[in-house]
């Protein structure tokens, strides 16, 4: 069984950045926690992401929560207090690099090629590009990158 941590995990679930931010900003400024970041979820979903004492925690999340709904759409909210290490450890690990999945990149759908194209940094297409590819010309750029 893991090990239970000492700080808690909280979430602001949003649609759209800008409730995302304001959500965000809300928090950091109510308590004392941390900001492990803004993970987009969905096509528009934002997930704010913090960490720190339970009731810093519970209060940051009901002051992001409040802020985000001046804004726009809260989709959901939830405090961990006490998360197992392996939780608080998937939570705050850094975001590791992509690895470029170049023998699979053929084996892709032209979808998931676009996808992953918006994911790379210096591709040679940006934009309306990428979306406009088609496999051919998606696995050429992902071929020339870097």
């Amino acid at each position: 069984m893991a090990r239970a941590v000492h700080e808690a995990l909280g979430f602001v679930e949003t649609r759209g950045l800008v409730a995302a931010l304001e959500a965000a900003d809300a928090m950091l400024k109510s308590a004392q926690v941390s900001l492990i970041g803004v993970e987009r979820t969905d096509a528009a979903l934002m997930t704010v992401q913090i960490s720190g004492e339970t009731a810093a925690v519970q209060s940051a999340v009901e002051a992001g929560v409040a802020a985000a709904k001046r804004i726009g759409l809260v989709v959901s909210s939830h405090v961990i207090a006490r998360p197992s290490s392996d939780v608080y450890a998937m939570q705050m690990a850094k975001e590791k690099p992509a690895s470029s999945p170049s023998a699979d990149l053929e084996q892709m759908t032209v979808r998931d090629l676009r996808a992953y194209a918006r994911t790379v940094e210096n591709l040679p297409i940006q934009g309306r590009e990428i979306a406009r590819a088609n496999k051919q010309q998606l696995l050429e750029a992902l071929g020339k990158r870097g």
